[in-house]
């Protein structure tokens, strides 16, 4: 029998998820027939109701009572009952009505602990209160925590990892492209958050309530980090899930998807949207859950220690003990020894105020406190010149590229890339350069000048030779490199004399 003595470990939180499905067996043991005398399925109809409330919190619509319920169970039975609509609001209150209690009291279980052994008691809560519209007199209720497990337990896993399974179909589901059903998981999994929210804030309020030994303390230290390790997994899954959802929307706008699947499309940007929302509330959990381990358990820890040195008596724990033995010298020091410390005072000198302090601030390179200098007339010239030399080259390999059929800036890029220019891609001049361009178009050989009759574009006008230049904004953004992206632009070019007939 020694190996079989942890059988009954944890035998009250199993009897806790069996006693969830009582309300349907409860249901089940009713014998209501429709206007055919036909007998109604009520278990059944219990567990829509679940479905139904379940729906509903996913939608986020918070006004559902009776008479919802019993539209919903109507419209879906019709084939198969007779039921007037007098009957199905009589078969929708008695299924709120077991669900909770209309006492307003949580739901009771009771049974024999075999673990403790001793009689004990359960409460859940199926349903609760969500709202009441005075003008109707109408109450509303939405799914509780304990109805949110039901719901979890009847797809056969835990509510525990809910959130992971969810954040895997949602993976499968992007892959296979069905975006509306990706949608719906997201705001399954809000769900998910929503209730580790609340059942984080039971724990804490059960930390600072049920921790009174070194037993229960481990036992919630263990929780908490179990909790906290699967909130960490979760979260590196959420910002895999971030990219692969930002991949696939560039991957669809480079595409032109959005053109020919408007609808599709504008579901992937809420996909996208939502997740974002849906991570940035799990943070907050995993940010809990760090309060909780850090300071929550450490006050707890501590509220034990002294709430042990309040209940010591030393005349009973010590005194009587050293008396009543007697205690050999060995084992007298040993139990005298703690509470014959030196003691010890933490003393500073008013004079350390007159010390000399160091408030200069740390540098590695020397301070120089002069004034930036600013730059000669011959220096800035020499500047401009070198810029406008660099954009001159610029223009003159964009040119020869679109020569070569290309169109955009993309395959413009990659054309200097495999002529072997792709160090032009690691500074600034050459995104400042099409960002002025297409400023500045459409482009001609005179188009821009300034007061001095000389600007940096120039030499790359110069290029032209009587034609014109058009620079467009395109949908896509290019990322070039780790450090440089830039949005791709479609290029056109178009002779003076082609326009002059056409404006003719």
């Amino acid at each position: 029998m020694d190996g079989l003595e942890s059988v009954t470990s944890g035998y009250r939180e199993r009897m806790r998820r069996l006693a969830l499905f009582d309300p349907l067996y409860e249901l089940d043991r009713r014998q209501d027939k429709d206007a055919r005398q036909k007998p109604i399925d009520m278990k059944g109809f219990g567990l829509l109701a679940l479905l139904f409330f379940f729906e509903k919190k996913i939608i986020r619509d918070l006004k559902n009572g009776s008479k919802e319920l019993a539209e919903y169970l109507g419209s879906i039975s019709r084939l198969e009952y007779e039921l007037p609509p007098d009957q199905l609001e009589k078969l929708a209150q008695t299924i709120i009505q077991t669900f909770r209690p209309a006492t307003g009291k949580k739901r009771a279980y009771p049974f024999f602990n075999w673990e403790t052994k001793q009689d004990e008691e359960i409460e859940y809560s199926i349903l609760k209160d969500n709202n009441f519209d005075i003008k109707t007199n109408r109450q509303y209720y939405t799914l509780d925590e304990d109805g949110l497990e039901l719901v979890f337990a009847t797809k056969e896993f835990y509510s525990e990892f809910q959130l992971s399974i969810n954040q895997l179909m949602l993976r499968k589901q992007l892959e296979k492209g069905e975006f509306q059903g990706a949608l719906k998981q997201i705001n399954e999994m809000r769900l998910n958050v929503e209730s580790l929210h609340e059942r984080m804030v039971k724990l804490r309020h059960e930390i600072q309530r049920n921790i009174v030994s070194e037993d229960t303390f481990d036992r919630y230290k263990q929780l908490i980090e179990d909790s906290h390790l699967r909130l960490e997994r979760e979260n590196e899954e959420f910002s895999e899930l971030r990219e692969f959802v930002r991949e696939t929307q560039e991957r669809l706008a480079e595409k032109d998807f959005y053109k020919r699947e408007q609808k599709a499309y504008d579901t992937v940007l809420k996909i996208q949207k939502h997740l974002e929302e849906v991570h940035y509330q799990h943070s907050d959990l995993l940010t809990q859950s760090i309060d909780l381990k850090n300071h929550t358990l450490k006050a707890a820890q501590e509220s034990l220690y002294y709430t042990g040195i309040e209940a010591f008596n030393f005349d009973q724990d010590i005194t009587a003990t050293i008396i009543a033995g007697p205690l050999p010298l060995e084992a007298l020091k040993g139990v005298l020894h703690p509470f014959l410390t030196v003691q010890e005072e933490k003393r500073w000198s008013p004079l350390t105020l007159f010390a000399e302090q160091n408030i200069q601030e740390e540098r590695d390179a020397p301070n120089d406190d002069r004034f930036t200098d600013v730059p000669s007339e011959e220096e800035e010239s020499k500047y401009h010149q070198q810029l406008k030399t660099l954009y001159g080259t610029f223009m003159e390999q964009t040119l020869e590229a679109m020569e070569h059929g290309a169109h955009d800036l993309r395959t413009i890029i990659d054309a200097l890339d495999e002529n072997g220019h792709g160090e032009i891609f690691e500074t600034r001049y050459f995104y400042d350069f099409w960002l002025l361009l297409h400023q500045r178009s459409p482009l001609k050989e005179d188009a821009v000048q300034n007061e001095e009759g000389s600007h940096v574009l120039d030499a790359a006008l110069a290029h032209l030779q009587g034609r014109a230049l058009v620079i467009t904004e395109a949908k896509q953004l290019i990322r070039v490199n780790d450090r440089f992206s830039i949005q791709n632009m479609d290029l056109e070019i178009e002779k003076e004399e082609d326009d002059a007939l056409s404006g003719g």
